[in-house]
């Protein structure tokens, strides 16, 4: 069951949900055409090929989740999941600066666990298990 959001929460949970899906839907080519950087990212973490898939699958499965209302609550959470190990990753091993990208993958991924945040907030009602805590 979808939330009725008030007509800015709504805006702001589509925008959240947008920009989320945006960063990853833009990420999956790569992993999924075993593009040399993304396979050179994984194999620096020790999970080439099987890690690359598994993560192209499941960014490929938030993003749908995100951009259908009804499943937004869940989009949310597990880009979060996602997104939170992808900063723990350049925090711990990969570094924040891949190869010569300025920085720039580990800002795409501090913005998309933001916008998971956002939309796991909004839609936090949502949630299987925990969500009927937060209903008024």
């Amino acid at each position: 069951m979808s939330t009725t959001l008030s007509g800015k929460a709504n805006l702001i949970s589509w925008a959240s949900r947008l920009i989320a899906a945006a960063i990853m839907g833009m990420t999956l080519f790569a992993k999924f055409t075993a593009a040399p950087e993304a396979v050179a990212l994984f194999e620096s973490l020790g999970v080439e090929p099987w890690g690359r898939i598994a993560t192209g699958t499941l960014e490929a499965l938030a993003v749908i989740l995100l951009l259908i209302p009804r499943s937004a609550a869940m989009g949310g959470a597990l880009t979060m999941g996602l997104m939170g190990g992808a900063v723990m990753s350049h925090l711990t091993k990969l570094g924040i600066e891949v190869g010569e990208d300025g920085g720039a993958m580990f800002v795409m991924a501090v913005v998309t666990l933001a916008a998971g945040a956002v939309t796991a907030w909004l839609h936090r009602s949502e949630l299987p298990i925990v969500g009927g805590r937060f209903q008024g």
